[in-house]
């Protein structure tokens, strides 16, 4: 196959060169020795073993974006962007990793008092503490206002009810940030996340099913069930009550900005698998890249391709540089995203009735794409946030 990183031809930005380049190599390396060869495995049982997370730590791909003393590598979310390019270069899509790294890390690092991290990002670093988000509820999804979880003080301790769904890494999950309510009658302001340790907890925290997804097999996307589960005030994330919203949106545009990683990633690996199949593939006696109906498509997907991932790396560095506002990161999410549903169907059409069986890697792309545009924020929640700033 072709090099997805190499297939729009473009110079590398800044952001991505010298040991940003080194992690992104070894990354690929790493995840097609180690994990690609069992990913067929990991698709059956929908879900990741462990031993691959304790040798994803150990390779240095969890946590590179955490400073050294609690264990990570003292990187940047650049670092965290060459990891998650690689994920989808690679194709082992499913790998959870990225939220471990670049959505629920950065929780603790940014409100977790010393004891707190000290405590949690160096197990988060070798992959025995896997981590996961709990904010989406049954009857609560991109609407984090409407969360219904409580979280009651009882002396130094909360008592957590509530239940959880669509919770990536929700099986392997021992390190779960739980989005609640200390105060419901104050709204958004009562809001509070609350890290729970699956591990040590008595009773009343149970793992549902894990869902039956259309895509995306390999990750345990599972629903979560808290009944009175009863949890230490200090796993309290902030000095005091009531920050959880703030943090949330604080925190939200690089998750959003991750989405659009994964899919300038996947579109860039779409396109490599394509041209490459084009060319090898005969129909009506000449190779399919020489119909000229293929070439104008290529040239349109390539040309959308390039926008993309001009857009994704300018991202980049406004969010290096601290410049990256809520609106454009909705942005990046909501157009990324489109885009990679968009070219991902095109080229599942250059490869005729081939690209609609599972054993080619176009069709695995079509499943895994769709979800792109829901979670992280509908892409109608964020054309509703571009709209605000109208």
């Amino acid at each position: 196959m072709s090099n997805p990183a190499a297939i729009l031809g473009l110079p590398k930005p800044q952001w991505a060169r010298d040991d940003v380049e080194m992690l992104y190599d070894m990354s690929v390396r790493f995840l097609g020795e180690e994990i690609a060869p069992h990913y067929e495995t990991f698709e059956k049982n929908e879900i990741v073993d462990k031993d691959a997370w304790r040798k994803a730590g150990a390779a240095g791909l969890l946590c590179a974006s955490m400073p050294e003393q609690y264990g990570g590598s003292g990187g940047t979310y650049a670092h965290e962007s060459a990891i998650a390019e690689a994920i989808g270069h690679v194709g082992v899509d499913g790998f959870g990793i990225a939220l471990h790294n670049a959505i629920v890390a950065p929780y603790i690092l940014h409100y977790g008092s010393e004891e707190q991290k000290q405590r949690w990002l160096p197990r988060m670093a070798t992959g025995e503490l896997i981590g996961a988000i709990a904010m989406t509820e049954p009857g609560a999804g991109s609407d984090l206002q409407g969360v219904k979880t409580t979280a009651v003080k009882d002396g130094n301790q909360y008592t957590l009810n509530g239940s959880k769904t669509f919770i990536t890494n929700g099986q392997n999950a021992n390190l779960i940030i739980v989005v609640s309510k200390t105060d419901p009658s104050k709204g958004a302001k009562g809001t509070s996340l609350i890290v729970v340790e699956a591990d040590e907890v008595e009773s009343g925290f149970e793992r549902g099913r894990n869902l039956d997804k259309v895509g995306l097999k390999a990750n345990d996307t599972s629903e979560l069930f808290f009944n009175d589960v009863r949890v230490p005030t200090a796993n309290l994330l902030g000095a005091e009550e009531g920050q959880g919203f703030i943090q949330l949106m604080q925190q939200l545009a690089q998750e959003r900005l991750l989405i659009g990683a994964q899919a300038i990633a996947m579109i860039e690996r779409a396109l490599s698998v394509t041209i490459d199949y084009v060319k090898e593939r005969k129909a009506f006696g000449k190779a399919v890249i020489d119909f000229q109906n293929t070439q104008f498509k290529l040239a349109e997907l390539k040309t959308e391709a390039t926008v993309g991932r001009v857009f994704y790396n300018d991202c980049v560095q406004r969010h290096l540089d601290g410049g990256l506002d809520a609106t454009t990161a909705s942005m990046a999410k909501y157009w990324l995203s489109d885009l990679q549903c968009k070219i991902v169907d095109e080229c599942l059409q250059l490869h005729g009735g081939y690209g609609y069986m599972n054993e080619y890697p176009i069709a695995r792309m079509f499943r895994d794409a769709r979800v792109q545009r829901i979670y992280g924020g509908t892409n109608e929640i964020m054309k509703l946030l571009i709209a605000r700033s109208l």
